[in-house]
């Protein structure tokens, strides 16, 4: 082992898991405060859908009735889409039976109602606790700092009253509770997280045929995509191999014809020909050697996924930077994806987005590789005008992967890949 290791590999493991707490925290407070929004917009549905049945006592609610249904659906779409960017996908249902009574007795309906319910309360309530908890931990911990600032009478009724905060040791206290109220936020945040999002993963899933159905059409649509994705590439290494390589070893032949002639002739003159054939094999060797680096990096046997990358970064023209958080390996045609993934798109990024900086984010959450490319170009990418983001998706698709690309006019441009990590 080296001698620049730690000697024990306790110390770094626990920092560790502080860091990953620290992170795991602030994604249950993304989460949380998403889920307000979509809590807000539950209960302004469940005050129309309170409404309309009020209304339906006295005749004209039934009027009402299909505009608050769809409103309702609206507002659960919403979630299931805000559900589906933190986890597995939920399947939106068909939209509401036209006819009242088909309507009002839809499963998919009464399962909603039973979610408007619940997460306009018991939603509610958990995103206002998180919040609260949130404010108060950044308020006390930084309370040293501006308590000065406050008018004495407002300065004295801090840390909830708890004790009165004249001077600084006191402010100190404060200080102090903030670091207790950190705690308990690690704590509690993610489990708040997921209660939160229970009900809606629950009640809003669509049925269990319907996610078969819809998963054996995107598996036969991701069996068509790696066919298309090995023909491509296929068709790529003959294309590198005919054009490239045999024209080199032809020429190399040509000349070792015209080197042997001319040792009978002029023998001074066959020392310049067999240079120029050395030349020729020399170059044909390394586009053999770039096709082969181009079906699988050695690198990627030989180290790791983030070795390779980095490697791509200090080739790229455009300033780049990688942030890679990957604990363990992947399946190595998945790695394979990745690299092209990057390789393509750091390729796009310097013909172009006239960009100036790059930033390549990789980590691996649960079982699946999240990559991130993002650039400060001008944006306005277009997976059909010919810039190579085709080939990007039947690659990711191929593997039953995601894509989004995102690049607005004037940039930036973020490119999410989203691969199953494999066995």
């Amino acid at each position: 082992m080296p001698t620049h290791d730690p000697p024990a590999g306790r110390k770094p493991a626990r920092r560790w898991d502080v860091f990953a707490r620290a992170r795991t925290t602030l994604d249950a407070f993304e989460h949380l405060v998403g889920g307000l929004g979509t809590t807000v917009l539950a209960l302004v549905a469940l005050l129309l859908v309170a409404a309309t049945a009020l209304a339906c006592l006295v005749g004209v609610g039934v009027l009402l009735v299909p505009a608050a249904l769809r409103g309702l659906r609206a507002v659960a779409d919403r979630e299931r889409a805000r559900l589906s960017r933190w986890g597995p996908e939920i399947i939106g249902p068909d939209p509401v039976p036209a006819g009242l009574r088909d309507a009002l007795t839809d499963p998919t309906t009464r399962r909603e109602l039973g979610w408007v319910v619940t997460h306009a309360t018991l939603g509610l309530f958990l995103s206002l606790i998180g919040l609260t908890m949130s404010f108060s931990a950044v308020t006390n911990t930084t309370f040293p700092l501006w308590w000065r600032l406050l008018p004495p009478e407002e300065a004295s009724s801090s840390a909830m009253g708890l004790w009165t905060v004249r001077d600084l040791p006191s402010a100190l206290g404060v200080g102090l509770l903030g670091l207790g109220w950190i705690v308990v936020t690690m704590l509690l945040a993610p489990g708040m997280a997921r209660l939160q999002a229970w009900p809606g993963r629950r009640l809003l899933s669509a049925d269990p045929g319907t996610d078969l159905a819809l998963r054996v059409a995107q598996l036969t649509a991701t069996r068509a995509a790696a066919l298309d994705a090995h023909a491509a590439e296929l068709r790529r290494i003959e294309r590198s191999l005919h054009d490239g390589t045999q024209n080199r070893i032809v020429a190399v032949s040509i000349l070792l014809g015209a080197a042997r002639r001319a040792l009978a002739r002029d023998p001074s003159g066959a020392e310049a020909i067999l240079e120029r054939a050395q030349d020729a094999a020399e170059q044909a060797l390394a586009e053999l050697r770039a096709v082969a680096r181009s079906i699988l990096p050695p690198v990627l046997t030989d180290r790791s996924l983030s070795d390779a990358l980095t490697g791509l970064a200090t080739t790229c023209p455009v300033s780049c930077r990688i942030e890679a958080d990957i604990p363990d390996r992947c399946a190595a045609s998945v790695e394979a994806t990745a690299y092209f993934v990057v390789a393509e798109a750091l390729t796009n990024i310097a013909r172009h987005s006239h960009a100036r900086h790059a930033t390549v984010t990789v980590r691996r959450r649960d079982d699946r590789l999240h990559l991130q490319i993002t650039d400060d170009g001008h944006g306005g990418a277009d997976e059909h005008g010919g810039s190579g983001l085709v080939g990007i998706r039947r690659r990711t698709e191929a593997h039953d992967g995601t894509l989004m690309l995102t690049s607005p006019p004037g940039g930036p441009t973020t490119l999410d890949v989203s691969l199953p990590c494999g066995l």
